[in-house]
């Protein structure tokens, strides 16, 4: 057990499943897993272990934010032995190229966040997904039928930003939508040792202005989740 996590070890899984939201974790949970079974409710981060298709996996919350994932896959990578994360989250479009609940899976993370370099020193404001994970997820996805976009995602520490020149992350970043914690998930899992990916559909648009309810986003994104259970059956 850790202050934030109250699993004994062994009931998390080597591979995690990571919503923001612990109502999609439970959502997730029990619309896809067998004998899913809630191991953590720390502070209402939800954590339910079971099995996928005779696979083992746990579905947990990270909330919301580089802090808050930051704690839950440090704890998960180096307490419980955890292996393989996959974020699955939901993100604002910074381009017309984007519709609501497109599914993009991130090649790279940009920030101007701190979070690396107050961790262990690290300078670069772009850090990467793992190559294995998003291979796996690549394949599966051609093998099921998703549509994906592979690209650059901001991942900002600030929702509600002053001045949001979203049109010059993607200009000059190629930043495709805007999020904010799958910096700091490959960080961790690059000091770690470890594999990450991040799977977001589009929740809104900075663009268009389209954007969906909180309901949706909690009950919806099917083609994602579908996608990285689905990805799993491969590692």
């Amino acid at each position: 057990m850790t202050p934030h996590i109250e699993a004994e070890l062994g009931q998390i899984k080597k591979t995690v499943i990571m919503p923001g939201d612990p109502l999609r974790a439970r959502m997730i949970a029990e619309k896809y897993l067998e004998d899913a079974k809630l191991v953590s409710s720390v502070r209402n981060i939800y954590a339910y272990s079971g099995t996928y298709k005779g696979h083992e996996v746990t579905v947990m919350a990270s909330g919301m934010g580089m802090p808050s994932i930051g704690i839950y896959s440090y704890e998960l990578y180096n307490v419980y032995g955890v292996e393989n994360i996959i974020r699955v989250g939901s993100a604002g479009a910074y381009t017309d190229k984007l519709n609501l609940y497109d599914v993009v899976l991130a090649e790279r993370s940009f920030s101007e966040s701190s979070y690396a370099k107050v961790q262990n020193g690290e300078e670069s404001n772009i850090l990467y997904s793992s190559k294995k994970l998003n291979e796996i997820i690549k394949e599966t996805a051609k093998e099921i039928g998703v549509n994906i976009t592979v690209g650059t995602l901001h991942s900002s520490d600030v929702f509600y930003k002053e001045d949001n020149n979203f049109k010059e992350y993607y200009e000059k970043y190629g930043c495709l939508a805007c999020e904010m914690e799958s910096f700091a998930l490959f960080h961790n899992a690059n000091a770690c040792g470890k594999n990450a990916a991040c799977l977001i559909t589009i929740s809104d648009s900075l663009v268009t202005h389209e954007e969906t309810s909180p309901l949706e986003r909690q009950n919806s994104f099917n083609d994602m989740i579908l996608l990285a259970l689905e990805s799993i059956l491969k590692i």
